[in-house]
């Protein structure tokens, strides 16, 4: 078998954006030419969302531009073969950021597991993933200690890695998610497989 050469990427992201989640099915697929390391910074796009959840009109998008974006979005989805369906709500997704982030110190295989399971469960079930119950069942689901769950919410350290990613974000004039790091190169949005493999091959060729 063929060792797969290693690449390191930057992506910034949100479990509550739907393109990140077409995105990160797409990075996916170019893990399968690729050895990923993927330095997840997530960001939290709306900390003014309540736990509870609010329908997606309170995010002040016009209708004719939402309803472009949603068929935007379910082409995508076609063409990717990826299960998609419009939860008609969004929710604040710190709990879940945190959460993801105290998971990496799991490994890869839990890590992308529950991350994973983070978005299945906000664009495919149309779960609340900013109720503390509804993490703490998809964390017990793939083999994420309660300890954890607890010291996720807890401990200090985890909202610090989350706002050093803004700052990383302010750094680099993030705008928008998804956005991918590949070197110098950035690339933002769910953008063909071919647009990631071409600055895979790019950066590899500088390297």
């Amino acid at each position: 078998m063929v060792e797969r050469p290693e690449l390191k990427v930057t992506v910034f992201s949100d479990y509550i954006c739907p393109f990140c989640y077409v995105g990160h099915a797409r990075l996916m697929r170019l893990g399968e030419e690729w050895n990923l390391r993927v330095n997840w910074c997530f960001i939290e796009l709306h900390p003014e969302t309540p736990v509870a959840g609010q329908p997606v009109a309170a995010l002040g998008y016009p209708d004719a531009q939402w309803n472009r974006m949603q068929e935007n979005l379910k082409r995508m989805a076609d063409e990717d073969g990826l299960p998609f369906s419009d939860p008609g709500f969004t929710t604040n997704s710190r709990r879940a950021l945190l959460l993801a982030e105290a998971a990496k110190s799991l490994g890869r295989e839990r890590f992308y597991r529950l991350h994973e399971a983070l978005y299945h469960a906000c664009f495919v079930a149309g779960r609340n993933i900013g109720d503390p119950e509804v993490l703490r069942g998809i964390a017990a689901s793939v083999g994420v200690p309660e300890s954890l769950v607890e010291a996720a919410w807890r401990e200090p350290r985890y909202p610090e890695h989350l706002s050093h990613y803004r700052e990383l974000a302010a750094r680099v004039a993030l705008s928008g998610v998804p956005t991918y790091l590949f070197g110098p190169r950035r690339i933002t949005g769910a953008v063909p497989v071919a647009r990631l493999r071409e600055a895979a091959r790019a950066l590899a060729d500088t390297a």
